[in-house]
């Protein structure tokens, strides 16, 4: 268990990228959802050490990571947004360096945990190919790879789907899933997609404030005949924005298709929807904007 509690950070430009934060993550995948900008990469660094919060405390188990980063570092993986590879080193030498970095000293063990890792994110049969070839999803896996090493009982992965085709997205998220079977995985991103697609916790930060945190199939039953849908033509559009909750806007077949949150019909054409988690973290969303206003 990875144990958060009251977690703030300002920067020295003024911006307050976390207030008081407190979570728990359990054993599995969990998914941090929210926005760009919303002090997601900010809570990652934390958590890996990377930099220290204005006030607050992280455990991991037993470990206070803030106090004891050496401790807490032996026991994490990170894949950070962006990772960068030595583009003409083979993917074999480079995880064998960063296993001697790990501390994996003995050659013969550390080749056979190369081997296994190389192995278990498909990257065996190129693994003489130089980095700087491979495709976007393919540094992503041998990115979870390099955050493997050392059997990490937590592992970090901010925005690890971002510009991938949706084949190589479906191979890595089938990836971390797998992974996220034995271990703390947190996938921090902002494609909804992604959470309800792995999780089975999450949470959902904008503006440095937690905004819900449980089970998508809780926060889906919270909506459960409050949410409507309704095609409009275009020139309607600004107007209900103003008399509705709009959630969200979708052109289809060149028509916008609106979702309202509302405890009864919004009038005449809106049809009663199961919510999706999209309709969640938007709800959440523009009720905390709704709230600042």
């Amino acid at each position: 268990m990875l144990t958060i509690r009251d977690l703030s950070k300002t920067y020295a430009n003024g911006v307050t990228a976390l207030r008081n934060v407190s979570l728990n993550v359990p054993t599995g995948m969990f998914g941090l959802l929210g926005p760009n900008g919303a002090g997601k990469s900010t809570l990652m660094r934390t958590i890996a050490t990377l930099q220290d919060p204005d006030s607050g405390s992280i455990r991991l188990g037993e470990i206070d990571v803030l106090a004891d980063k050496d401790a807490a570092r032996r026991q994490l993986g990170y894949l950070p947004q962006e990772f960068g590879v030595y583009p003409k080193e083979p993917a074999i030498t480079m995880l064998d360096h960063f296993a001697v970095l790990k501390g994996i000293v003995d050659a013969k063990q550390r080749r056979d945990v190369v081997e296994a890792l190389l192995k278990q994110v498909n990257l065996w049969e190129v693994r003489g190919h130089k980095l700087g070839g491979f495709s976007g999803g393919m540094r992503q896996r041998f990115g979870i790879a390099q955050a493997l090493l050392g059997d990490p009982k937590l592992i970090i992965v901010d925005e690890p789907t971002a510009g991938l085709d949706p084949e190589e997205r479906n191979r890595f998220l089938n990836l971390l899933a797998e992974i996220g079977e034995n271990v703390v995985v947190i996938l921090s991103t902002h494609i909804v997609e992604d959470v309800t697609d792995l999780c089975q916790n999450m949470t959902i930060i904008s503006r440095g404030e937690v905004l819900l945190s449980g089970q998508p199939h809780e926060a889906l039953a919270s909506l459960d005949g409050r949410v409507w849908r309704k095609q409009v033509v275009k020139a309607e559009l600004a107007q209900l924005q103003t008399l509705h909750t709009v959630l969200s806007s979708r052109l289809i077949a060149g028509q916008p298709v609106i979702h309202v949150l509302a405890d009864s019909s919004p009038g005449a054409g809106f049809e009663a929807i199961a919510p999706n988690l999209e309709d969640v973290y938007f709800g959440k969303l523009r009720a905390q904007a709704a709230q600042a206003a």
